[in-house]
Formats: C-alpha cells, sequence, structure tokens
C-alpha cells in the first residue's frame, strides 16, 4: 500500500463532506477476507500509538490505592481511591463513568476489589484495565509517561465480523499526518494476520458525516 493511494483516498473523503459546526474524524474500515472470527486466527487486539495523536487525547480514569492517587490526581482525567470504591453503588453511575472515559488504569494489588465493583459493567463494553496495554500496573508505577503514552493511543479490533474499524484523526490534521498514522495502522494489522497483507480486502477512509472512499 503507497502512501499517495491513501493521500488521494483522503484527498476525496475531504471533497465529499458534509461540513458540520463540530470536529469531524477521520474513519478507517480495513475489510479483512480468509479470516474467521470464530477461531484464534480472527481475533486481534492491538494497542497503538498514533504517530501524530488521536482526533481527540483518550480520556483516562485511574483506579487506585493510596500509593499512586498522587499522580492520578495529577496525570489523569479522573481517579477514584480504592477506599471510596464502596460509594459506587448505583448502576447508571458506573455505567456512565464506563462511557466517559476510553481507559482505565488499575494498580495491580487491588483488582480484586476493581473486578468486584466495576468488572461486570467494564467487562461487557470492553472497559476493564487491560494488562497487554500496560494498564494494570505495580503500586510504585510511573503515571506520567503511561498516561502521556495512552493519550495518543487507539485500540484495534477485530470483534464479531471481519472488519477493524478505527479512528485515525482529525478533520484539522494534515493529509500527511493522516496518512501516516493509517500507515502505522496498517503496518501493525499487516504484522499480525495470518497472511499479511493478503488477508486485507480493501481499505475505506470516511469523515464522520461523509461518504466512504476506498483506497486504490
Amino acid at each position: 500500500m503507497e502512501k499517495t493511494q491513501i493521500l488521494g483516498a483522503i484527498k476525496k473523503a475531504r471533497e465529499t463532506e458534509k461540513k458540520k459546526k463540530f470536529t469531524q474524524t477521520i474513519d478507517l474500515a480495513i475489510n479483512l477476507k480468509e479470516i474467521d472470527v470464530n477461531k484464534e486466527e480472527g481475533k486481534l487486539e492491538e494497542y497503538l500509538p498514533l504517530p501524530h495523536g488521536r482526533a481527540k487525547p483518550a480520556k483516562i480514569c485511574a483506579l487506585v490505592g493510596p500509593e499512586l492517587m498522587p499522580q492520578a490526581e495529577k496525570f489523569c482525567d479522573f481517579s477514584i481511591l480504592s477506599d471510596d470504591f464502596g460509594k459506587w453503588t448505583e448502576t447508571r453511575k458506573i455505567k456512565k463513568l464506563a462511557r466517559d472515559y476510553d481507559y482505565f488504569i488499575a494498580q495491580a494489588n487491588i483488582m480484586p476489589n476493581i473486578a468486584k465493583t466495576f468488572g461486570r459493567f467494564f467487562g461487557p463494553v470492553g472497559k476493564m484495565p487491560s494488562p497487554k496495554a500496560g494498564l494494570v500496573v505495580p503500586p510504585k508505577a510511573n503515571l506520567e509517561l503511561l498516561t502521556k503514552n495512552m493519550k495518543n493511543t487507539i485500540r484495534i479490533m477485530i470483534k464479531k465480523a471481519p472488519v477493524i474499524l478505527c479512528a485515525v484523526g482529525s478533520e484539522k490534521m494534515t493529509d500527511e499526518q493522516i496518512a501516516d498514522n493509517i500507515l502505522a495502522v496498517l503496518e501493525r494489522v499487516k504484522s499480525k494476520l495470518p497472511k499479511a497483507q493478503h488477508n486485507i480486502a480493501n481499505i475505506i477512509i470516511k469523515t464522520t458525516m461523509g461518504k466512504p472512499h476506498k483506497v486504490v
């Protein structure tokens, strides 16, 4: 996949976008072939820091003990001290918490309490703190570096269908920046697919409210 091809699709997407009062995202769809989502080869979950950042920086909530609370209050968008977990008893309140934040950092030694309080609400929507993303941390972790990295990180997943959907930037970014982000996603995806490039059927780019355009 050449960068010029991606730039061509981005240009078309911009030309046909419907102008809105809000900043639209640039969305990427990677349609896959010869992938069975019910088998191990069809399972994919990757966390990727984008070269030029996300459309909007990820919002991060920390679920921590007293050891990490000072850092959590300084570097995260929101934090909940383990001593206060007992206050989180309303289903509506916890569901809103899951919706409002992209990633949750968890202090490793209190994971049982986190699972007990938040697990049945976070789990079904994919918001449990992920060890794979480095979000389950020891009591002496450096949250400054972690949150700085996660602010620019997207999650790449194959869910119930053989397609990967993700936002790779915003219309405020340059075409070059968006193309670089897309290339980073494609390289990561190809490295994880059993047949690499040959598992990719086609690639689609669109703005939030615009028409989809195939990369050719």
